[in-house]
């Protein structure tokens, strides 16, 4: 027995039943031969975190674009603590810690430059819309490792399509379909909803007085007390289904969500917010229109179709590589002595 199967005994062993098991996985698109030492949702984990687009995150912008602090959250750190959180509740509840990470990793790869801001005017301009989930499944499936893609198992994409929910319902019917992915869902809500109202408060946007009392009444008055309850809650409830899905309780979960919707009005539609979010959008839509006429500029290519070819190439910027692309093309350059 080599220490693969030792790990996947392990698992049988000490998971819940309903838990989604390595060497149960659905499978992956190309076959391969299995790893001597890894399970194979250990290889996705390994795969995304190794990949340049993972990498490319920590220079991409969460909510507050081009912060000169070097505390305000990026995706790659929102992505750190969304699998913090998804690791806690899947150990807790006795499920697959490692499909669960893999997935966290994983769900924001097809994020754009300046945040929703960058994924907003693709959505406009594009014929066929642009939503990141979709494009993080499109990095791991095709994008990554130069074209060849990351060949990932069917649990850890299903959970990274499915991770996102927008403004709607927290917990839907439209869940993945493990619970480990289940738990991304929710933890991505938990570790955004805080980490926004501690960057907004350092933004001077808004203070830790102005959250709705009824609200920390029900989670808590701090970061680390809110997310506290919330992981908590989703264990409790959780269990007391049976299992049956990823849940949290009613008050919490009702508090969570009225809190979510404070943030949109208080933050994300702030008029200092949107008036940068405002200037990021315009730079998006000048290079997407600028590359669809010349999209021969854009080296590697991983379709045929034109539209695709620049979403692929924009989606896949950093904000300040974005913004040194803006500049070149369309601002002028001093002129010099020869």
């Amino acid at each position: 027995m080599n220490i693969r199967e030792k790990l996947e005994k392990e698992e049988e062993n000490t998971l819940h039943k309903n838990a989604a098991f390595s060497c149960s996985t659905k499978g992956r698109k190309r076959k391969e031969t299995l790893d001597d030492v890894r399970t194979e949702f250990m290889r996705d984990r390994d795969r995304i975190i190794h990949c340049k687009a993972f990498r490319r995150l920590q220079h991409k912008t969460q909510v507050f674009l081009s912060p000169t602090s070097d505390h305000y959250r990026t995706r790659l750190t929102h992505t750190l603590e969304v699998a913090q959180i998804a690791r806690t509740i899947s150990k807790a509840l006795f499920l697959n810690e490692t499909l669960t990470e893999a997935i966290a990793l994983g769900h924001d790869l097809g994020h754009t430059p300046f945040g929703h801001a960058g994924e907003t005017a693709l959505n406009k301009i594009s014929k066929n819309g642009f939503k990141h989930e979709i494009q993080s499944l499109r990095i791991a499936d095709i994008i990554a490792k130069e074209g060849n893609g990351l060949n990932l198992t069917e649990e850890v994409r299903d959970g990274i399509l499915k991770h996102s929910k927008g403004r709607g319902s927290i917990v839907t019917k439209d869940m993945p379909y493990t619970l480990e992915g289940q738990i991304v869902r929710i933890s991505d809500c938990i570790a955004y909803v805080n980490h926004d109202i501690d960057d907004a408060i350092r933004a001077g946007i808004i203070e830790n007085n102005d959250l709705p009392k009824p609200i920390t009444n029900i989670l808590g008055n701090s970061h680390s007390k809110r997310i506290a309850t919330l992981v908590k809650s989703v264990i409790k409830a959780t269990v007391d289904n049976n299992y049956h899905h990823i849940d949290m309780e009613n008050e919490v979960l009702e508090a969570l969500e009225d809190l979510r919707n404070f943030l949109f009005e208080n933050v994300y539609f702030n008029e200092k917010v949107l008036s940068v979010a405002k200037k990021a959008e315009k730079i998006i839509e000048e290079l997407f229109y600028y590359f669809l006429e010349h999209a021969e500029q854009v080296k590697k290519q991983f379709t045929k179709d034109r539209e695709t070819v620049v979403i692929d190439y924009i989606s896949g910027m950093t904000d300040r590589f974005a913004l040194e692309t803006y500049k070149d093309i369309f601002l002028p350059k001093p002129w010099g002595n020869k």
